[in-house]
């Protein structure tokens, strides 16, 4: 929900790098940064029955991104399409959770006495997060303009990390409750519907054009996540699991490519 209201209220404002560098940076964060960080605390063991075929999906629409960010510009219709391939996903999976292949997880207590309360949290929820998203396209706007950086850059880092604030405290606490499945789960499915849902929704309801997208971001950043992708994935499915110390090289890496990402575009 952050990088969605985010990335759809920079491309409305005119500004495509942020909604493209808010997913690509994202997506870059959330394996190297979200990942590394939970791994430091503790090893992360792949053992839930879907993941290889979640896995897989993760890298298919990650050359998908890779395609359209190639191509220079995403259509109305493509947008629409990544939307109706993400539905589809997600009904694939509740069916067969419903065949019994993934066996679902025990439902803790819910901390509501009834219906109406979570709905009005959930109401705030949901306003708290449209608030923030308005105010973080605005100073990310400015503050390009006083670094006189590409919004791109911005978007790659600022934007990127601070949206991925949700994902990261959710896969510390499931970490340190030995919830793996959740910390997998929560990083993959991000991936996929970054990419399929924001990028699909933000351009169903404004095109983007060509020219509107950084260079740099086609040449540089679209790789590094593409790749990055790629290795985790290999290793979860070699290795079946992400040690202590990958979470250390995961992390240093990620503190790399930002100060890489100014180096360059600076």
């Amino acid at each position: 929900m952050p990088e969605l209201l985010v990335s759809v209220n920079a491309n409305l404002k005119g500004s495509a790098g942020i909604a493209i560098g808010n997913v690509v940076g994202s997506n870059i964060a959330n394996i190297l940064m979200v990942i590394g960080v939970t791994a430091c605390i503790a090893t992360i063991p792949a053992v839930s029955k879907g993941l290889t075929r979640d896995l897989v999906m993760m890298i298919l629409v990650s050359v998908w991104m890779t395609i359209m960010m190639i191509m220079g510009e995403i259509d109305r219709i493509t947008g629409l399409l990544m939307v109706v391939a993400l539905l589809t996903y997600i009904a694939y999976q509740y069916r067969q959770t419903l065949k019994g292949e993934m066996e679902p997880e025990e439902v803790e207590e819910p901390e509501f006495s009834n219906i109406y309360a979570a709905f009005f949290f959930l109401l705030i929820g949901f306003a708290g997060v449209a608030l923030g998203a308005e105010y973080l396209v605005r100073g990310s706007i400015i503050v390009a303009q006083v670094m006189e950086v590409p919004e791109a850059v911005i978007g790659l880092s600022i934007i990127a990390f601070g949206t991925c604030l949700p994902e990261l405290s959710t896969c510390v606490i499931a970490a340190m409750k030995k919830h793996a499945d959740i910390v997998l789960g929560n990083i993959v499915g991000s991936n996929v519907f970054n990419v399929l849902m924001i990028i699909g929704t933000t351009t169903a309801i404004k095109p983007i054009q060509s020219g509107t997208i950084a260079p740099q971001v086609v040449q540089f950043d679209i790789w590094i996540m593409l790749a990055v992708s790629v290795i985790f994935a290999a290793f979860i499915l070699t290795m079946k699991r992400i040690p202590m110390f990958m979470g250390y090289v995961f992390s240093s890496l990620y503190v790399a490519y930002i100060i890489g990402l100014y180096y360059l575009y600076m």
